[in-house]
């Protein structure tokens, strides 16, 4: 147990802290913890106390136990659908711990290896609420510095979510401090390998762009490293042009570019060239379109009470006349009240039943108002 959480079993690990599957006894339902563990510095005693490794690694230990701090504080401001929730966060074991929704569904690694070179509205589908979640996190001050495959994951509903912010720093100022080497090869950017390599939003980009490289290829992306003694990132996007557009693949080269200067530096950015129709077709106006509809609307809604109005003493002179009110009159009915109905009785009665209805009492009452108007 861990405070109110029963730890059930591991979810992840790596070179910042472990994960688990826990449930809560308080909530009464599955939750994923983020254990602050960074393995360069600290380790688990046996009395299950996080300690450093050494007294010279207590500063580091500590910065970085801060920083984990301040990273699930604003993470937990973060409401958005489509990145994980943090619930709360504590201090226990002589280290910090992050409570997060746990996110049922597949990783998308799992869904492209089910429906490898997915169609690219499918991939589009996917990407653009990912983008709106990455935006407020760089919005936050954040990277999130480990986008891959692996890090998203597919609810049942087809919602994608970004989970797993275990890489994440503070990034306010463009400064962080080499705690631990956490980068994933083949979606981390060469800058992610030094620790004072210049990184920003970015550097997310070129992850996410190395995401869509594994949909539209079917491969992952090579390392950084490698790419710099032999890049082969156009070739092989170019020969999934049978599949994709030429602009969804030009953006997703653009954001694999090699130096973080010329890739885009902002989610905004990338957006419009991965999007393009959302740029090229203006938004419709649609006010104009809704005035002219209510416009159209009030005019009928007058026109209706002017009719009923204008009808309201011909349906009176109706009740009137009908003597057993079954809501018809007959020739007896009308003889004497209405001698021009009673002579043209046949031509009135349209339907022929031998009686005249409401409609057509109105309909012949209404023509004889409008000769009596021409008259005048």
């Amino acid at each position: 147990m861990l405070q109110e959480y029963r730890l059930e079993q591991v979810l992840g690990a790596g070179g910042f802290g472990m994960t688990y599957l826990a449930w809560d006894s308080h909530l009464e339902k599955p939750v994923a913890i983020k254990e602050y563990l960074p393995g360069e510095l600290a380790i688990r005693g046996a009395d299950a106390n996080v300690v450093p490794l050494s007294p010279e690694r207590e500063a580091d230990y500590r910065w970085g136990l801060e920083r984990f701090l301040q990273e699930a504080r604003t993470l937990a401001r973060f409401e958005h659908p489509n990145i994980v929730r943090v619930l709360r966060y504590f201090e226990a074991n002589r280290t910090a711990y992050m409570a997060m929704d746990y996110e049922r569904g597949d990783p998308l690694k799992t869904v492209l290896q089910h429906n490898p070179q997915p169609p690219e509205a499918l991939l589009k589908e996917l990407a653009r609420p990912l983008l709106d979640g990455l935006a407020a996190i760089h919005a936050g001050g954040f990277l999130h510095r480990d986008i891959k495959p692996d890090n998203i994951v597919v609810r049942a509903s087809g919602q994608p979510v970004l989970i797993d912010f275990g890489a994440a720093r503070n990034a306010v100022g463009g400064t962080t401090r080499n705690l631990t080497a956490v980068l994933t090869p083949g979606y981390a950017p060469l800058e992610q390998y030094s620790g004072d390599g210049r990184q920003g939003p970015w550097t997310d980009l070129y992850a996410f762009a190395g995401v869509l490289y594994r949909a539209v290829t079917g491969h992952a992306p090579p390392d950084a490293v490698s790419r710099l003694k032999d890049d082969g990132v156009a070739a092989a996007l170019a020969r999934a042009r049978a599949r994709y557009s030429e602009p969804f693949l030009r953006a997703i080269e653009w954001a694999l570019t090699m130096d973080e200067k010329k890739r885009p530096q902002s989610v905004a950015e990338w957006r419009r060239a991965l999007f393009p129709a959302d740029v090229s077709k203006p938004k419709r106006r649609r006010w104009p379109w809704v005035a002219a509809a209510l416009l159209v609307l009030a005019i009928a809604v007058v026109a209706i009470l002017n009719k009923q109005r204008a009808e309201a003493p011909f349906r009176a002179q109706f009740r009137a006349a009908d003597a057993n009110a079954d809501g018809y009159l007959t020739p007896e009915e009308v003889r004497g009240r209405f001698p021009l109905i009673a002579r043209e009785f046949a031509r009135v009665d349209a339907d022929g039943d031998g009686r005249i209805a409401l409609r057509e009492f109105l309909r012949v009452r209404r023509l004889q108002l409008e000769r009596k108007l021409q008259a005048k």
